[in-house]
């Protein structure tokens, strides 16, 4: 009896040896994938595998005229069905596809409420310089929301309530988000002798424009997403809060190129005859997202094509697709040098540029570049984000899948 033990347990022992690749793909099993990871051959009825549902996912994005949806499951291999050697959780995503984009856009957005870029000292009547904001306790990067209770828009909105309230009470009640918190103050505006109004010693910015790239169109949601990261304001490197914007067309005049310590730029102008536009209803970490108008054509892509999961990113060659002069998209060998699964950023792969063409027209990867569309195996798979500022041959780009989760394309709710 206990040599046939030996001889089993020896088998077993011998069995996990020659499956060690076979495990390791069993123990790496994708978050999120299309289909439930199979094995086949001899090897499906050596290890057996339960699939458990955990619930069921409802995924609904606005404006679209049908559900998507996914399915999670436990799922774990048993070598005989008797000793497990790997489980995990994964989600099965439904089939999805997007059109393409690489359409150079031009971007313009209005910020909730006037944001703090600055300040400004007032000069009093005597000459002596003060800072009545500053000295109140509001920074740079602060959003000025309402002044004695009013909203603000504007930097004139703001001025206009500043120089009132100093004419009659000679103080100003402002309410401004400091952070994550919403703070009020009571400051004493100043009279500026030199503008001969009423002052507390801030410059301000409601607004913020410039030219990226279109990543993608949902063809069923008409719903965009474009950039790949967050819009920041240029002095505080804030996150800019949308009240409202637009994107249109734009077209590239210039280029100038990158190279090593200072990053290129695409030079581009708003196109007023814009063949689309859409709005800006959210501004997050992997891009930007709205509703799209008109009509959006890439000439590499007739129909929409498959998204693919962070799980079928793979090291090695893929595609972009940008513009580099006026409004033609051209298409662009990369490479796909690394991926990184576990971030949930905009820099989930780093990618770098192969082709000999856009290396001599812009150096590599270049600002403007950002939102450009990363295709591999005739999926897309994400977007362009960032470039490396010391090689501008190489930079960043963020899965697609984190897109259209930002985004709330494969938003999910749990079904009752």
């Amino acid at each position: 009896m206990k040599k046939k033990s030996v001889i089993f347990i020896s088998l077993l022992f011998c069995t996990f040896l020659s499956m060690n690749l076979i495990l390791q793909q069993v123990v790496d099993l994708p978050e999120y994938t299309q289909t439930v990871p199979q094995l086949n051959g001899v090897l499906s009825s050596l290890i057996k595998m339960e699939k458990v549902p955990l619930n069921q996912i409802v995924s609904v994005s606005s404006g679209m005229s049908q559900a998507r949806g996914s399915e999670k499951f436990e799922v774990c291999y048993k070598l005989f069905g008797i000793f497990p050697i790997g489980s995990g959780e994964i989600e099965v995503m439904t089939p999805m596809k997007l059109f393409p984009g690489g359409q150079s856009i031009g971007v313009t957005l209005q910020t909730k409420g006037v944001m703090v870029v600055g300040q400004a000292p007032v000069v009093d009547k005597s000459g002596r310089k003060t800072f009545p904001a500053k000295e109140a306790g509001i920074e740079v990067g602060d959003i000025l929301l309402k002044i004695d209770n009013r909203d603000v828009h504007t930097d004139q909105d703001v001025s206009n309530a500043v120089h009132h309230a100093g004419e009659q009470n000679g103080n100003v009640n402002v309410l401004y988000k400091h952070q994550d918190q919403i703070l009020e103050k009571i400051i004493k505006p100043v009279f500026c002798a030199e503008t001969g109004r009423f002052r507390m010693g801030l410059f301000v910015r409601d607004e913020a424009a410039g030219v990226g790239t279109l990543s993608f169109l949902d063809p069923i949601s008409k719903q965009y997403g474009a950039l790949g990261h967050v819009i920041t304001d240029a002095d505080t490197n804030q996150k800019i809060e949308v009240s409202q914007g637009k994107i249109i067309a734009a077209s590239i005049y210039a280029i100038e190129k990158g190279k090593r310590g200072h990053p290129g730029e695409k030079l581009g102008s708003f196109v007023s005859n814009s063949g689309f536009s859409g709005t800006i209803e959210k501004n997050t970490m992997t891009g930007i997202f709205g509703t799209m108008s008109g009509q959006v054509i890439n000439p590499y892509f007739k129909e929409a094509i498959p998204v693919g999961w962070e799980s079928e990113v793979k090291v090695g060659p893929a595609t972009i697709y940008t513009v580099i002069q006026g409004e033609k998209i051209e298409e662009f060998t990369i490479n796909i040098d690394r991926v990184m699964t576990n971030r949930t950023d905009s820099k989930n792969m780093i990618i770098r540029v192969t082709d000999p063409r856009l290396l001599d027209a812009t150096g590599g990867i270049i600002q403007g570049m950002s939102g450009s569309p990363i295709i591999q195996n005739g999926k897309i798979i994400g977007a362009v984000t960032h470039v490396f500022v010391n090689d501008s041959q190489r930079g960043y780009g963020v899965f697609i899948q984190n897109m259209l989760n930002e985004g709330n394309l494969i938003e999910k709710k749990q079904a009752a």
